[in-house]
């Protein structure tokens, strides 16, 4: 017995022993007694501060008194909600809060004029406030892949946002709001529960990509027609059976697209009626050359 027992214990001290977890950067810095401007990197045109995959269930104290960050990146950590503090980095540009568990945005964004970028795609929200129409310098907002069925009307004091990407929701309707954005040159609002575009996207004349595929639109609205600026209309997946006769007009579509990624149009995957699926098997050429003649002797 007493051979056994040593040589356990010779085992054991030859084991090695267990590597401490190493803490992330700013733990360390603040246990330290570091200054936490120490965490903050000048980019080549925004003061940094990264803190993606740190596990943060909340966010640290001292992040509220680095009012110089511009552009701060909390992705990807299991943040439930932000305090009203939020609200004290008035020199926010760039904000990503993607693949966090968020519920509900403080209304103190609001109180962040300079920002133009924010990410909260990937998150719990059911709604967005009314604050964020205060944001008018915001030039890109992505609210992907929450719960949102609906937006405040505040939203159309964007005047500045160019991409909207609204993807992976709820909504039954494009809320007027969005119409108002009128400097849109992408929109994304696929995945949705979207029964038709609506008339007003007339109003959004410079919309160069649209995509709103794996819905449920019956019909896309005369009005879309009037869009020429359009590169990328993506509408497969829906329960399309027919085409406006001036879809003939949005010159810029190249092609009939497959690839989700290339320009053109994407119709394919709709329960068209005939002649149209032999019609498109011939290209855009073929098909504008169709509607222009059905248009003429309509």
């Amino acid at each position: 017995m007493g051979g056994k027992n040593s040589k356990d214990q010779g085992e054991e001290s030859t084991r090695s022993p267990k590597r401490s977890q190493k803490l992330p950067l700013w733990e360390e810095t603040l246990l330290s007694g570091k200054d936490p401007r120490t965490l903050l990197k000048r980019g080549l045109h925004y003061v940094n501060l990264n803190l993606v995959m740190k596990g943060m269930i909340k966010t640290p104290n001292f992040l509220w008194g680095l009012p110089q960050v511009q552009k701060l990146n909390l992705s990807h950590n299991q943040l439930v909600a932000l305090p009203p503090a939020l609200g004290k980095l008035e020199q926010l540009v760039v904000l990503n809060l993607c693949g966090n568990r968020i519920k509900s945005l403080p209304k103190e964004i609001g109180l962040l004029r300079n920002l133009k970028v924010l990410f909260v795609n990937m998150n719990c929200l059911t709604e967005v406030p009314l604050e964020l129409g205060h944001c008018k310098k915001l030039e890109i907002l992505s609210l992907s892949h929450n719960y949102i069925s609906w937006l405040p009307s505040s939203i159309a004091e964007l005047v500045n946002l160019r991409k909207l990407n609204l993807s992976n929701n709820w909504f039954v309707y494009l809320p007027m709001s969005v119409f108002a954005l009128i400097n849109l040159d992408f929109l994304h609002v696929g995945c949705n529960k979207l029964e038709n575009i609506g008339d007003s996207v007339q109003f959004l004349s410079k919309l160069q990509i649209l995509i709103a595929d794996y819905n449920n639109i019956h019909a896309l609205p005369r009005s879309i027609c009037s869009i020429t600026s359009l590169k990328l209309l993506n509408v497969d997946y829906n329960a399309i059976q027919a085409l406006p006769y001036e879809l003939y007009l949005l010159h810029r579509l190249p092609k009939i697209a497959w690839n989700p990624l290339d320009k053109g149009l994407h119709i394919l995957h709709n329960p068209l009626s005939k002649p149209l699926p032999q019609v498109i098997d011939g290209g855009i050429n073929a098909l504008y050359k169709y509607l222009k003649d059905k248009n003429q002797l309509a």
